[in-house]
């Protein structure tokens, strides 16, 4: 070492020289590979320390000097030493390399000797860190010495007689080289690392400190490199000379160049580099191969980038071996088994698949080479493809000697796709490819260990097909999550269809891409060919002609694909014919969607449809046939559907795929098959409405949708096969008891039709179809009401459809078209309850669908022009919250009757009148079934309906046109000819109320049958004031009689009072009659019931409250029960305060009369018991009896002198005791008696 001083020109300063001089002299940190600012998650980014992040590869490509900032200074620091910096690489190289090896030898040592103590963790980052610094920091040295000071002489072979130091600059390329060549053997390869070495590029780093081996490895990376660098550096300072290392060859005899270091060098570098991938390939799974990268970490990846630009410019500016030249012949070995040349010997042996990993590590070479001299991937691709050994692997791949499963063929082609979309599609792989899959179509391409997901997406639909069409045509970009886990949700043959859209979608091509393959894809099927395929096999056929048809002439590749199907056997499962008709779908859908006619496709598949649905029609035929035959009759159903809803102007010819065939397949259907094909035909209806009402959108054409100018007779034309060939199913089904749901949504779709469009309707619709449809299909009594009220919400919620119901075109006949709909939901509310529960008492389905729709129903209804002005009139408002269809109906009824009460015109009042008659129709007969079935909901709903109709509709109902239907609800309900059933009775009892008020007014107000409305009130009267009395009084029983119930009012009225005087005259006459002198049966109940009757009233009128006054006096004289006497007592003391005038006035004149008759007919008979009776007046109205006096005196007179013996002395005394109640006047009677 000293003597390697003493020589130098440029001895160093001592190491102990002044801190701050060693400062000075030190230059900025070089570029290195590292990794420890990068995340693993960013693996896939640069450092922006590294060799391309500060620009060196730039600058070495673009031969510029680098590091122009560095390095200006006459001295630089060097190991801790500071050297003249124009001269110390040409005076003391082998002393500078030494050092280096120095510094390499430290890290070595400190990286095997180095501890798992956490303490020295820090110390020992920090001196590695230095001694890598100080190695890179010489190497980036050398590198600018040789840019700036490296002058090539005339010959370096010549000895240069002069100065030493010119010598000595004169032999520096071959010392360098010699220099460089050492340290090589020194570092050795990578492969030949120890492995807790080559492992450190896996270490999590924390808080950034890291062992000596991780320093070490990179530090070995950057010796590689720069090795490399330096000698391209070299090789061009040199300008082409050949540098010998003169002393290897003296001492060895060999020869050992720059050109054939680096080549040695760079060969150990990608085969060492290559092995580490072929290690890391053992980890990786099939289905994770795009997505885990060849390198350990990005310095990694970072000197892969750095080793393809490098070679690329060389090629192109020395013209030797490329990147993929140098692979190629590394790799060619592996995969063909042989041994690989010497110089490109040692990688590892135990590769498990050395053809995948090829696939693999070519994959991701080719993704590598988009990166720019920058670091920033580019569209661009910056290192040309390499197909030709492509080809190569593709023939290993599709050989079948090679026995490849599909696990390994998915890979590789999944590879292949990768490299098609880094560079572009090559004729020669695709011919390959084709030539594999077109030998196995109906290979099932599965993978066992993926399971379910190994199977691939199942185009159930056209649309789907197309879709997966598409996917094919239009590949998920590079790095995307679609493009790397491709492998899971693809098979081997939809991966290579990707391929096959992107090689036929070359712009750049002009069509020869098409014109290149055609023939090759044509010519695979022959008549043999299509039998042999399998359901897999077809639907693999299918798919690639639908991408053919995307990619190239779609009326070539249709025309093609149907003359191919043709050869199908006549004979192939029902499965194949499924997907032929798919297939056949998803060009119609192509066909759509370039806007070209679908009449020929149509046709053809409609033709197929027709004799299909013909055998499924056939009652000779099988069940389980029939079973069979629904899977692509419902394939058929949805393609077409999809047609139908993915097209802008139903302009295409579409109706050709509505045929006869639905004529017969309709009745031959199933309930789950018949819901399918109802909803298929709801789809095309709409759809067909709406593309109607977008092209008659006013506005100019240019603003209108696309496709939505097609003429109106298409529409007709589609219009017209609807009608032709499923109306009439429907027409035939809307009386069923069992209807489904569809066939409501479809006939409301039809009905719809026929506004937009009224001349598409049949002819026996005309000439207002919108009304013929909803009598047939909405207004009708006979529908069940569970289609009822699925069918007029689709109508009523069409805002533009009340519109024209309301107006005058919308009538047909007379009367309002709005009616019909207001009867329709009348009956549905009636007969809710007869769905809502099974046989056995459960609940039904039927039923709560019903309700359900009954409740959407009772909005829009509510919300009708007719009906809305009607409630407003009558000053009701419905609830803002959900209204139920029960209580909603009672305040229609309500507001009807209220508003015809207001009514002063009678032309208004006759035209309510007969709006009122068809809101009910024949209400009796809609309740009827309850009567039936006798289900106690339903004929409470009914009872109740009906006597809100009766009580509200009661003015309405007296008129010469309402008159005979309240005549029939009392016939039928009140009057029946028959014991009512126990359900049916309390039904009534319940409504009993409603209907004693309404026939109450009515026989009141009616003109023509006022009498004979009168006698059916008193005949009600009768029969339920009796049928509902009990045997014996129960307060209970007679407060809640339903007779009692409809007199009592809080406010007496006229109505009240008549209804009054009507129950007291029934009472009197029917249950207050004496038989001679037995009493009435169930008298005591009767009178608690008249006592009740007087007491919840406040009647004043004498006339009406005389009228029990008889029998209540008769009761008295005759009844010695205690309890009929009390309650006769309680009712005369009623009669008789009410009907006293007041304090002061004079006795009422009725109650006098009933008083006198009382005693002029049972004076003579029952005198003692009617003195009785006056003593209970008098003590209540003294007034009263003391008008009686003189006739009570004259009578007893007049007995006792017809008896003719003399005075009556016990009558006597009993008269005298009435009279002592009478005060003064009563006492001068008496007087009077006593001088007689």
């Amino acid at each position: 070492m000293e003597e390697d001083f003493s020589q130098s020109l440029t001895p160093p300063v001592s190491p102990f020289a002044a801190d701050t001089s060693s400062c000075e002299l030190t230059p900025a940190r070089p570029p290195c590979f590292t990794c420890s600012e990068i995340v693993r998650e960013d693996a896939c980014l640069l450092s922006r320390e590294g060799y391309v992040g500060r620009g060196s590869l730039k600058r070495l490509l673009l031969h510029l000097d680098p590091a122009p900032s560095e390095y200006t200074l006459d001295t630089v620091d060097i190991f801790g030493f500071p050297w003249v910096t124009e001269m110390a690489l040409v005076e003391s190289t082998k002393l500078l390399f030494g050092l280096f090896r120095q510094n390499i030898i430290k890290l070595e040592t400190m990286a095997q000797s180095s501890s798992l103590d956490f303490g020295l963790a820090g110390s020992n980052h920090y001196e590695a860190e230095d001694l890598r610094q100080q190695c890179v920091l010489f190497l980036q040295y050398v590198r600018v010495f040789l840019h700036r000071y490296l002058e090539p002489p005339g010959s370096l072979d010549e000895a240069t007689a002069g100065h030493p130091y010119e010598e000595l600059e004169a032999q520096l390329p071959s010392t360098l080289l010699e220099e460089l060549f050492g340290v090589t053997l020194l570092i050795g390869r990578l492969k030949d690392l120890p492995a807790n070495i080559q492992s450190a590029s896996t270490i999590q780093h924390q808080g950034k400190l890291f062992p000596p081996s991780w320093h070490l490895l990179h530090l070995h990376i950057d010796i590689h490199w720069s090795i490399l660098e330096i000698l391209h550096l070299l090789g061009l300072k040199m300008q082409g000379q050949v540098v010998y290392a003169h002393q290897f060859v003296n001492l060895t005899g060999e020869n050992l160049t720059d050109a054939s270091l680096f080549e040695e060098h760079l060969c150990s570098l990608l085969c060492d580099l290559t092995g580490l991938a072929m290690t890391k390939f053992t980890k990786v799974r099939p289905t994770e191969a795009l997505a885990s990268h060849h390198y350990q970490c990005s310095c990694t990846k970072e000197l892969w980038i750095l080793l393809i630009h490098l070679l690329e410019h060389r090629r192109k500016v020395l013209h030797t071996k490329s990147f993929w030249g140098y692979m190629t012949s590394l790799l060619r070995p592996l995969v063909g088994g042989q041994p690989a040349a010497e110089q490109l010997s040692g990688l590892p042996t135990h590769c498990k698949d050395p053809l995948g990993f090829t696939w693999w590590l070519l994959s991701h070479l080719a993704e590598l080479g988009r990166y720019s001299r920058s670091g920033a991937p580019q569209k661009e691709k910056q290192l040309e493809d390499n197909w030709s050994f492509v080809g190569e692997l593709l023939k290993l791949t599709c050989d079948p000697k090679g026995g490849l499963q599909e696990e390994q063929i998915r890979m590789h082609v999944h590879c292949c796709l990768h490299l098609c979309l880094l560079w572009e599609a090559n004729t020669s792989a695709v011919t390959t490819l084709w030539e594999h899959f077109s030998k196995n179509l109906s290979v099932s391409f599965t993978v066992p260990w993926l399971g379910v997901s190994s199977l691939g997406t199942v185009c159930r639909t056209p649309l789907a097909l197309l879709e997966q069409a598409r996917r094919c045509c239009s590949p998920s970009p590079l790095g995307s999550q679609g493009h790397t886990q491709l492998y899971r949700s693809a098979n081997s043959f939809h991966i290579f269809l990707r391929i096959l859209g992107l090689y036929l979608g070359q712009d750049s091509a002009g069509g020869a891409p098409w014109r290149q393959i055609k023939g090759r894809i044509y010519s695979k099927f022959q008549q043999r060919k299509m039998t042999e395929l399998s359901e897999g096999g077809l639907m693999n056929f299918l798919l690639l002609f639908v991408v053919l048809a995307r990619q190239a002439e779609l009326e070539d590749v249709s025309g093609r694909a149907c003359e191919f199907l043709v050869l199908l056997p006549a004979d192939r499962p029902l499965a194949h014919r499924t997907l032929v008709w798919r297939g056949q779908l998803a060009l119609v859908l192509l066909f759509q969607e370039r806007g070209l006619d679908v009449g020929a496709q149509a046709a053809w598949l409609a033709s197929s449809f027709s004799l299909t649905a013909k055998e499924f029609y056939l009652t000779t035929t099988r069940p389980s046939r029939r079973l069979a035959l629904w899977g692509p009759l419902g394939a058929y159903l949805d393609g077409v559907s999809e047609v139908f809803g993915t097209s802008a102007g139903l302009g295409l010819s579409e109706e050709k795929l509505l045929n006869e065939g639905f004529s017969l397949l309709l009745p031959a259907c199933g309930a789950s098959e018949l819901g399918s094909a109802l909803g298929f035909l709801q789809n095309v209806l709409a759809q067909l409405r709406r593309v109607h009402q977008r092209s008659a959108q006013p506005g100019p054409p240019a603003a209108r949708p696309p496709g939505a100018s097609v003429g109106k007779e298409r529409h007709l034309a589609v219009a017209a096969a609807l009608w032709a060939h499923f109306f009439p199913f429907l027409r035939n089904q809307r009386l069923s008891q069992t209807p489904p749901v569809e066939l409501a949504d479809a006939a409301a779709g039809f009905t719809l039709l026929a506004f937009d469009l009224p001349s598409s309707a049949p002819q026996d619709l005309q000439p207002h179809p919108v009304q013929s449809m909803m009598q047939c299909f909405g207004w009708d009594d006979m529908l069940h009401p569970l289609l009822v009220t699925r069918y007029l919400p689709h109508l009523l919620e069409n805002s533009q459809l009340v519109s024209h119901l309301s107006s005058a075109q919308g009538r047909s006949g007379s009367g309002s078209a709005q009616a019909p709909s207001v009867r329709a939901w009348f009956r549905c509310v009636l007969q809710l309850q007869l769905y809502r529960r099974n046989p056995d008492g459960s609940d039904c389905r039927t039923g709560r669908a019903v309700e359900e729709q009954l409740v959407a129903l009772t909005r829009l209804v509510l919300r009708l022009p007719e009906v809305d002005s009607l409630l407003q009139r009558a000053g009701l408002h419905t609830p803002a919250t959900r209204l139920e269809p029960v209580p909603a109906l009672e305040l229609f009824i309500k507001a009807v009757g209220r508003v015809y009460g207001g009514l002063q015109v009678l032309a208004e009042r006759s035209a309510l009148v007969t709006s009122a008659l068809d809101y009910v129709g024949d209400v009796l007969k809609h309740i009827k079934p309850y009567v039936v079935n006798k289900s106690q909901e339903g004929l409470q709903l009914a009872y109740r309906a009906v006597g809100c109709v009766v009580k509200h509709w009661s003015p309405l109902l007296a008129t010469s046109k309402a008159q005979q239907l309240l005549l029939n609800i009392v016939g039928n309900l009140l009057l029946p000819p028959h014991t009512l059933p126990p359900q049916q009775d309390k039904a009534l009892r319940d409504s009993l109320p409603l209907y004693i008020q309404g026939l109450s007014v009515a026989s009141a107000l009616s003109q023509s049958q006022g009498a004979y409305l009168k006698k059916q009130l008193r005949r009600v009267l009768a029969k339920y004031l009796g049928h509902y009395l009990p045997p014996t009084p129960s307060a209970g029983a007679v407060a809640n009689h339903p007779v009692l119930l409809s007199a009592c009012e809080a406010t007496p009225s006229p109505q009240g009072a008549a209804l009054r005087r009507n129950i007291l005259q029934v009472l009197s006459e029917s249950f207050l009659q004496f038989r001679g002198h037995a009493p009435p049966p169930r008298l005591a109940s009767v009178l608690a019931f008249l006592l009740e009757l007087l007491r919840r009233n406040g009647d004043t009128d004498p006339a009406l409250l005389i009228m029990p006054l008889p029998s209540l006096l008769r009761c008295l004289m005759l009844v010695n029960e205690p309890q009929v006497k009390r309650t006769s007592v309680d009712a005369l003391q009623l009669v008789v305060e009410r009907s006293a005038a007041g304090p002061g006035a004079p006795p009422c004149e009725h109650t006098v009369n009933a008083l006198r008759s009382f005693v002029e007919e049972n004076q003579g008979v029952y005198e003692r018991q009617v003195y009785a009776v006056l003593e209970t007046v008098a003590v209540l109205d003294p007034p009263l009896v003391l008008l009686l006096i003189p006739l009570l005196s004259l009578g007893l007179r007049n007995m006792e002198h017809k008896r003719g013996l003399g005075k009556n002395t016990t009558m006597r005394n009993d008269y005298r005791k009435l009279l002592g109640l009478l005060g003064d006047s009563g006492q001068a009677e008496i007087i009077s008696l006593d001088a007689d």
